[in-house]
C-alpha cells in the first residue's frame, strides 16, 4: 500500500508532506475564468494518468497539455458522453494501478439523481485505495454552481480552493486547502504563478 503519492507539483507536495494520500478524492475548485487547468496538466508528469474530460475535446485537451510541456506518452484522455457516470467508472475499474485520474469538469458528472451520484463517488474511492490512485475532480466555481456540488465537497478527502483576482494590471492566484482528510489544512494561503508551470509568487504583498 503507497502511503503519498507526489502530485508533482513542488510546491504542493512540500506542503503536503510528501504528496496526497493514495486513495484519495480531491476537489480541485476554481472560477471558470483562471488558468486552473494549468494545475492539472502538472499533475500528469509523476505517473500514468487518466484523463476524463466532459467539456471539451480529447484533441484540444491533448494540444494544451501538450503546450504546457505536460506529459502525453502516459496520458490516457477520454470524452465522457450521455451516461458519463457509467462510462466514467468503467475507465477507472479498467485503469492500471498507481494511477492519477482527472475529471474535467465533474460539473456535468454532478448533475445527476443524487443517489447514484453518491454511489459513484463511493465506488471510485473504492477503486482508488484498491489501486494505490488518486482522482482529482474538477469543479467550475462560476455563476451557476449545481447543488450537488455540496456531496463533492462533503466526500471529497481533499479540497483545493483557486481564488483569482485582478488587481490593477496584475492577476493573483491564491490557493487554500481548508480540507485534508489524513493530513493538516493549510494555515495560510499559496500565492501561485500559472504560468507554464506551477510555482509560488514569491513577490511581497503590496498593501
Amino acid at each position: 500500500m503507497t502511503d503519498h503519492l507526489p502530485t508533482g507539483i513542488g510546491v504542493l507536495d512540500r506542503k503536503l508532506a510528501g504528496g496526497l494520500p493514495a486513495g484519495s478524492l480531491v476537489l480541485l475548485s476554481a472560477d471558470p475564468a483562471s488558468q486552473s487547468e494549468q494545475m492539472l496538466y502538472e499533475l500528469t508528469a509523476p505517473r500514468p494518468t487518466l484523463y476524463l474530460t466532459t467539456a471539451r475535446s480529447p484533441a484540444a485537451v491533448r494540444a494544451a497539455i501538450e503546450h504546457a510541456g505536460g506529459t502525453l506518452e502516459t496520458t490516457n484522455i477520454h470524452a465522457l458522453g450521455e451516461r458519463p457516470l457509467t462510462e466514467a467508472l468503467a475507465l477507472i475499474e479498467n485503469s492500471p494501478s498507481n494511477t492519477t485520474v482527472i475529471v474535467d469538469t465533474i460539473d456535468m458528472l454532478e448533475s445527476g439523481q443524487t443517489q447514484e451520484y453518491l454511489h459513484f463517488l463511493n465506488d471510485v474511492r473504492s477503486e482508488l485505495l484498491s489501486k494505490d490512485s488518486y482522482a482529482v475532480l474538477h469543479g467550475l466555481d462560476g455563476r451557476q454552481v449545481h447543488a450537488q456540488r455540496d456531496i463533492t465537497e462533503y466526500l471529497a478527502d481533499v479540497i483545493f480552493e483557486l481564488s483569482t483576482e485582478v488587481r490593477g494590471e496584475n492577476i493573483e492566484n491564491r490557493l487554500i486547502v481548508p480540507k485534508f482528510r489524513g493530513g493538516v489544512p493549510f494555515d495560510e494561503t499559496l500565492k501561485l504563478e500559472l504560468t507554464q508551470e506551477v510555482a509560488i509568487d514569491t513577490s511581497r504583498d503590496i498593501a
